[in-house]
């Protein structure tokens, strides 16, 4: 428990110093303050695609060795990659009724599929939710992980497959698109935020390690007293 802390208290370090570099480095020409979002909303997309890709991986192994420390990894990386999935949209829209006059349109390319991909990874804790056998719930949920990950690049190279309001990607293998400073606030804050999911990561792991041997204990011993659920407390 005290590693936790201590990841979360750094990561949270880590965090505050990108958020200085965000708020100290040069704005662009044309959208001015708002040009700063970028370094909050392309890194939580980042971390989104990389959670995503961890539970792909987990899930693959899950298939082949069957042990549930895969299955933790793969649903504590999926609700993490929704959570920043959701941010990275909510940042989006902000930057897009700023800059563009619209905080969506269905018809862009990178919005849509960005949708898509955050429904059917709701979809895939909904389903893990409604099947109660462990077993079961690890395959399906395990199959779905491994495929459902064909999305990420998909949603990347939206901008480069079709046309979009979205310019494409700032940093490329032939250089970056923005000058020296933005280009160093932007890279600190992909730092910060991939050790933020990091640490939340171990955190998630942490609980559901916790989470499953009560379960086990309960299951052991059926007349041990347990919290009721809020669904079974009744008005009185």
């Amino acid at each position: 428990m005290n590693r936790v802390r201590i990841l979360l208290a750094t990561a949270g370090i880590a965090v505050l110093t990108g958020l200085w570099f965000a708020f100290t480095s040069p704005v662009d020409r044309l959208q001015g303050e708002f040009s700063r979002i970028l370094n909050l909303h392309a890194p939580f997309m980042w971390v989104a695609f990389l959670a995503f890709g961890v539970t792909a991986f987990a899930s693959i192994m899950w298939l082949i060795r069957r042990t549930s420390r895969w299955d933790r990894l793969a649903v504590s990386s999926v609700e993490l990659g929704v959570v920043f999935t959701a941010t990275g949209l909510f940042t989006g829209m902000v930057w897009g009724q700023a800059v563009w006059g619209r905080a969506w349109d269905w018809a862009d390319p990178r919005m849509a599929s960005t949708a898509v991909m955050f429904f059917v990874y709701i979809g895939y804790l909904a389903l893990r939710r409604a099947i109660p056998d462990p077993e079961m719930r690890a395959k399906r949920s395990a199959l779905l992980g491994a495929i459902a990950v064909i999305q990420v690049p998909l949603v990347y190279f939206s901008v480069n497959l079709f046309r979009s309001l979205h310019q494409t990607q700032s940093i490329r293998p032939d250089g970056a698109t923005m000058p020296d400073e933005m280009l160093t606030a932007l890279l600190v804050n992909f730092v910060a935020i991939t050790f933020l999911y990091f640490a939340l990561l171990v955190g998630r792991l942490h609980l559901a390690r916790l989470e499953e041997a009560s379960a086990a204990e309960t299951a052991r011993d059926p007349d041990a007293v347990t919290p009721p659920r809020l669904s079974e407390v009744k008005d009185v």
